[in-house]
């Protein structure tokens, strides 16, 4: 991204920030957390602590900011995905066709992760700059998570993926 384009983002940061926190408090009655889905191999790869506390909206279409209104249309594309999950804070919201995929919410908590490390305005930065250079699939923050849901889906080995997300983070945002 240009600095232009940086600029924009940043002054942009407050609008998203409040449309994300709106989301939330609109659904925060309809939260559970990932623990009570009983998903049988997150705990290997996540403490039970951290399944207690993060929370999963189960809907029917996931909340997409609408960037483009929010004066950031060079982002609309990333508005017309047809996701199954997407995640804002420690709260994920996933479809209901989806909602008992456990490598869905492995990926979710990827995100999870990123979001705690890098705060808010960081990787909401980091995301966008990642969307509008590379687009969604291949923008730094999914490959991270696309990655790790690719190894836990081949069975590999349990492990803290915390730990790997925030060195990953480390090293591709010191």
């Amino acid at each position: 991204m240009s600095n232009i384009q940086v600029e924009k983002l940043l002054s942009k940061m407050p609008d998203i920030v409040s449309w994300v926190e709106s989301t939330l408090a609109a659904h925060v009655a309809e939260t559970r957390p990932v623990a009570s889905f009983g998903f049988r191999r997150l705990p290997d790869f996540y403490t039970l602590q951290f399944l207690a506390a993060t929370r999963v909206v189960v809907v029917e279409t996931v909340p997409v900011p609408p960037l483009s209104a929010l004066g950031l249309p060079e982002l609309a594309a990333f508005e017309q995905g047809d996701y199954g999950g997407i995640t804002f804070k420690d709260t994920y919201f996933v479809k209901a066709s989806e909602a008992f995929r456990e490598s869905l919410h492995f990926h979710e908590l990827v995100h999870v992760v990123q979001w705690a490390h890098l705060g808010v305005e960081r990787f909401l930065t980091a995301y966008a700059a990642g969307l509008a250079t590379q687009g969604y699939r291949n923008s730094p923050l999914e490959v991270m998570a696309y990655d790790l849901e690719s190894d836990f889906k081949a069975n590999g080995k349990p492990g803290d993926v915390t730990a790997v997300v925030r060195r990953q983070l480390n090293e591709l945002y010191p």
